[in-house]
């Protein structure tokens, strides 16, 4: 039997892939997790002098790219239909949970430990400006989708109630709330209260997830449905409301989508949703393709170490350009858009060595032959573990690695958090999650 230094070999793991698995949905989550990290390699618009902007920024035109490039909304969609189906075999609270947030919050747990360490190098040797502290606030950032993720597997169990319940009611009413939420943001001027859209609009995502797993988007009236109306809607809202153009968040913008997000990447995600359930069929076909599927569950097992890593792949790389004298040419020049694939292909490859080095984080040991898989003493302590890892995750996000020691705070919703404090959430839910009995 094949191996590798995780666990079983993607080409044993493809081979015997169970006949009924949908392979569709696993092709969805790498492409999409691909489609962010390069994304984020070909925004990042560095100049000579160390600074980091933002390709849409220099070249506005290009901000229309968003409606398809920005595809987050994707992977909270399979998330939902990933968290439904396990949700079926392990139906108790600690088990659902301890299951689908190890594979997360290790590798995590690890990226954060390696980062603050290295923080607190560059702050005892006095250093912690340009590009390098640059680095240190940008890599925390992509950490944001993990800590709405925790969010969305704390609450499966009582939402999926909702749905069996409700069915698309439950889908409709998060979508509802995050229009209230706006109408009470935009024309009410109420404070802080566009923040519960970062529940709301990713927990309508999610709900499709749901919907999709019960078969209720399989007729092809649905997916049409869900496309036509998220676009007509995300279009209505850019072209009449106060909704930037880009899907993405920019640097200085007064009003962001993403940041917190609001009613327009809503049914920008509700479009998207449609639009790959309308590809549903070549979709499948092509990962049934034994090539396409070996890829596919190799770049499965490494997604989330890949994902966290690739930022600081990226800016290392532009770091040791600066440091070797490599001229970098001015943003979106003709000489900029031709060093770029050779920067991709660079950063690729240093991901690559990081996952090499990071990866056994992102597989779990499993528990010996005929022993019981231990967990959680009951599901409280993994119900407030999962809530202080999702808040210290989302308060790294926030603040960053930088002035670790100096106490330097930023604020999350109305609460100021520093990093060291936003490390011992992530640690203190971590080891929670882990309990064993």
């Amino acid at each position: 039997m094949a191996r590798t230094g995780t666990g079983l070999s993607a080409r044993y793991l493809a081979a015997h892939t169970p006949a009924g698995r949908d392979r569709y949905v696993d092709l969805l989550r790498v492409a999409s997790l691909a489609t962010v990290v390069l994304g984020h390699w070909t925004m990042a618009a560095v100049t000579a002098d160390g600074r980091v902007g933002n390709l849409l920024a220099v070249v506005p035109a290009l901000q229309v790219a968003t409606w398809g490039l920005q595809v987050m909304p994707v992977f909270f969609f399979v998330g939902g239909f990933a968290h439904a189906l396990s949700h079926r075999s392990r139906p108790g609270y600690a088990a659902f949970v301890r299951g689908r947030v190890r594979r997360l919050l290790r590798p995590t747990v690890g990226f954060a430990a390696v980062w603050a360490a290295a923080a607190l190098a560059v702050h005892l040797l006095g250093g912690g400006g340009g590009l390098t502290g640059t680095a240190l606030r940008l890599v925390a950032q992509p950490l944001w989708f993990v800590g709405v993720y925790l969010a969305m597997v704390a609450l499966t169990p009582p939402l999926l109630r909702l749905h069996r319940r409700w069915g698309w009611g439950a889908f409709a009413a998060p979508a509802g709330g995050a229009a209230a939420v706006d109408a009470l943001r935009f024309a009410g001027d109420v404070p802080y209260v566009g923040f519960l859209n970062f529940a709301l609009v990713w927990l309508a995502v999610h709900q499709l997830g749901f919907l999709r797993a019960d078969g209720r988007l399989g007729a092809p009236a649905v997916p049409r449905a869900l496309a036509a109306a998220g676009l007509a809607g995300a279009v209505a809202l850019v072209a009449f409301g106060p909704y930037p153009l880009s899907m993405v968040g920019m640097p200085g913008e007064e009003v962001s989508n993403m940041a917190p997000p609001t009613l327009a990447l809503l049914c920008h995600g509700v479009w998207l949703v449609g639009a790959v359930e309308l590809l549903r069929g070549p979709g499948t076909r092509l990962a049934a393709r034994a090539r396409v599927w070996r890829a596919v569950v190799a770049a499965n097992g490494i997604a989330m170490t890949a994902f966290l890593w690739h930022l600081t792949a990226m800016l290392g790389v532009y770091g040791a350009m600066l440091a070797l004298g490599v001229p970098l040419p001015e943003p979106a020049s003709g000489a900029w858009w031709a060093q770029l694939p050779v920067r991709v292909a660079v950063a690729a490859a240093v991901t690559g060595l990081l996952v090499r080095v990071f990866r056994a984080a992102e597989h779990p040991a499993r528990p010996a032959a005929g022993a019981t898989a231990p967990g959680p003493r009951s599901a409280a302590p993994a119900a407030l573990g999962v809530t202080l890892s999702l808040l210290g995750v989302l308060g790294l996000s926030t603040v960053g690695f930088g002035g670790l020691l100096e106490g330097r705070s930023a604020v999350l919703v109305a609460v100021p958090v520093t990093a060291p404090g936003a490390l011992a959430l992530v640690l203190a839910g971590w080891l929670l999650v882990e309990l064993r009995r």
